[in-house]
């Protein structure tokens, strides 16, 4: 029995495409001749719509650089899938998921018609996604190849946004902790947030050698780190962290050494998870739309297909404050 793939390789079109001809979808934008070609194929071929067949005729893919457990403590990627998946459901998309620690993921996306990559993944890795399907988008990973779409966060924004908070407060020894990430496990990937950080206090003439740290974008790496500045002697007067999970651990350490938040230093978080508005005091964060992240993503690989777009796009994501008691005015 002919599928709706077999009809749309005989006409020359996205399966997505043929599945909206054949259900007269009015929204779909193509021409009289398009559509004509479908239906004569459909009829050359045989074709019986059945009832499920139009849920499975886009296949979106989702591949992620983290497992299934490191998901589990990351609500910033997990935010990012399940924008994803509700977008699919409501368009009655079927989904193919795969983690790149899955010791066959790629043969697990081998035949789908889009796919999603989220995270940082290595230049060989890009290649080889490629080379499953040209129908792809990266989310959080800006890829430089022309023809690779990609949704980041909008990062330098997000922390000119912070910085210029935390310094109309009279902060001016403004500490920086974030994290080390590795795209294939081996490749360092540059943290635009440190790069906005030192730029931001570069250009204000304010020291930040000494306050900047880096580890690993967890609660334990925020409290060592945090401590490692106490002991120093490196007091800063405010915090900011590339994580609401390093922001975690900086307040658990400040309170360790005796001091208070925002007392004595102010902290602000990126992110905005949802334990943040929970913590004592309330955690000032960034809020970073990973949700939305994820439906923009989903649509524009399914609109893409259904129109047959070829031409990349490039977005950033803006970010904005979020204003709770972590932080205050310097006496």
């Amino acid at each position: 029995m002919a599928t709706i793939k077999d009809i749309a390789a005989e006409a020359g079109v996205s399966p997505a495409a043929v599945s909206r001809i054949l259900n007269n979808d009015a929204t779909l934008s193509v021409s009289v001749e398009t559509k004509q070609r479908v239906w004569e194929t459909a009829k050359r071929l045989h074709y019986k719509k059945t009832r499920n067949v139009d849920k499975a005729a886009f296949r979106l893919g989702i591949v992620q650089w983290f497992s299934a457990e490191q998901e589990m403590q990351d609500s910033y990627y997990l935010l990012v899938r399940q924008g994803i998946e509700d977008f699919c459901l409501r368009n009655s998309i079927s989904i193919t998921r795969a983690f790149r620690t899955d010791a066959n993921y790629m043969e697990i996306l081998k035949n789908v018609d889009g796919l999603i990559c989220i995270g940082k993944f290595s230049k060989k890795e890009v290649d080889k996604f490629i080379g499953i399907c040209r129908n792809i988008v990266f989310l959080d990973m800006p890829v430089d190849r022309y023809e690779i779409t990609t949704l980041t966060m909008d990062f330098e924004q997000a922390v000119n946004l912070a910085m210029d908070y935390l310094t109309k407060l009279g902060h001016r020894r403004i500490a920086f902790l974030g994290g080390v990430e590795y795209a294939g496990g081996s490749e360092p990937v540059n943290d635009e947030r440190k790069r906005a950080y030192i730029s931001y206090m570069k250009k204000r003439k304010l020291e930040y050698k000494r306050l900047l740290r880096e580890g690993s974008f967890s609660t334990t790496s925020g409290y060592e780190m945090m401590t490692q500045l106490l002991q120093e002697g490196e007091l800063p007067t405010a915090v900011f962290t590339a994580s609401d999970a390093l922001a975690f651990g900086a307040i658990k350490a400040i309170g360790e050494y005796g001091l208070s938040v925002p007392g004595d230093i102010s902290v602000i978080g990126f992110n905005d998870t949802e334990l943040g508005s929970y913590m004592t005091p309330a955690l000032t964060t960034i809020h970073a739309p990973a949700y939305d992240m994820g439906q923009h993503g989903a649509n524009l690989l399914y609109v893409s297909s259904n129109l047959s777009i070829t031409t990349a796009i490039k977005a950033k994501l803006p970010c904005y404050l979020v204003e709770r008691d972590s932080c205050r005015a310097v006496d």
